[in-house]
């Protein structure tokens, strides 16, 4: 697995939980080193045994901490230009679920040797859509979950999400569009510039 992943949950798990958790995550998950570096690859092995013992440290089922590792990928300050990203895809969060199909074509435009979920949206209805998606690791629903409600609140759109299963092996979730205007939202700029 790409370093990137590996540092993501590094990052997740120093930021939230603090330095002690994540050696005691280091710990038992058997890793030499104390910190993964960004732009090497890891063995898949080492990334499921370092979220397995982050489960067991923090008792918690893998899909909530999966989710909200998603939600801090999108939240942290210090990971703004995934934000902007994401953003980028759309005026409106109906924009943005249109475009996750292309999430991963845009991922390798930055980092082009970076394993993106490929991802499918199928619109049930004018609100309801099922997206699914498949990684090489487990567990990118919830993630996409935890992504797509912080995105949600980013744009001010008010959506009720759930899992809707493994499908032939294709991981699912059931996307509910309530209302697109519900709130404010957080401001966003496609012009700024960077600082």
């Amino acid at each position: 697995m790409h370093g990137m992943v590996n540092r993501a949950l590094q990052g997740f798990l120093v930021a939230t939980y603090g330095a002690d958790v994540w050696a005691e995550v280091r710990g038992q998950a058997g890793l030499p080193f104390a910190d993964f570096e960004a732009m090497l690859d890891y063995p898949d092995e080492m990334t499921l045994a370092c979220f397995g013992a982050a489960c067991h440290v923090l008792h918690k089922h893998p899909n909530v901490l999966l989710e909200d590792l998603g939600t801090w990928l999108v939240t942290d300050t210090h990971l703004e230009p995934l934000r902007r990203l994401m953003r980028f895809s759309g005026a409106s969060f109906l924009d943005f679920l249109h475009s996750l199909e292309e999430l991963g074509d845009r991922g390798r435009l930055a980092v082009p040797d970076l394993d993106m979920p490929q991802i499918e949206l199928d619109q049930i209805d004018p609100a309801s859509f099922r997206i699914r998606a498949r990684w090489s690791l487990p567990g990118i629903a919830p993630i996409l979950m935890g992504c797509l409600r912080a995105l949600a609140d980013d744009y001010g759109a008010l959506a009720f999400l759930r899992l809707d299963g493994i499908d032939r092996g294709v991981e699912c979730l059931h996307v509910q569009l309530l209302d697109t205007a519900f709130s404010e939202g957080r401001s966003f700029d496609l012009g700024r510039v960077a600082s």
